[in-house]
């Protein structure tokens, strides 16, 4: 895991309740993630690259650990269909609110090891 934000916002020990842990070794960590409509998940960070592979969409409003906004899918138009694939950059510290009707369902494969050894 990267070292760049703190250990206490990883997504499985700051948001636990949206966070499962299903797979881990020195490679990879595999985490399912769960988010309810009108449900916010709590400030937390993804130290590592993932490639993620969703279940289930919906519309959602993530902003950074001072309440700004950072991605409103609404405004941004964006949506994603169930078994869709999406990489995904590290990310610093936010929340996520789902403003949608359906859950938000995805599994997460988080890549430990990017030096290329």
């Amino acid at each position: 895991m990267s070292s760049e934000w703190p250990a206490e916002l990883d997504a499985l020990i700051a948001a636990p309740d949206h966070h499962k842990l299903l797979m881990e070794n020195d490679y990879v960590r595999v985490l399912e993630t769960k988010i309810n409509p009108g449900e916010t998940v709590p400030v937390h960070t993804h130290q590592n690259p993932s490639t993620n592979y969703f279940f289930s969409w919906s519309d959602c409003i993530r902003r950074d650990d001072n309440g700004e906004i950072l991605f409103d899918s609404c405004k941004a138009g964006v949506s994603v269909e169930p078994g869709a694939t999406t990489w995904q950059a590290p990310l610093p510290p936010h929340t996520l609110e789902n403003v949608g009707d359906c859950p938000i369902h995805l599994i997460s494969v988080e890549l430990k090891n990017t030096t290329g050894t």
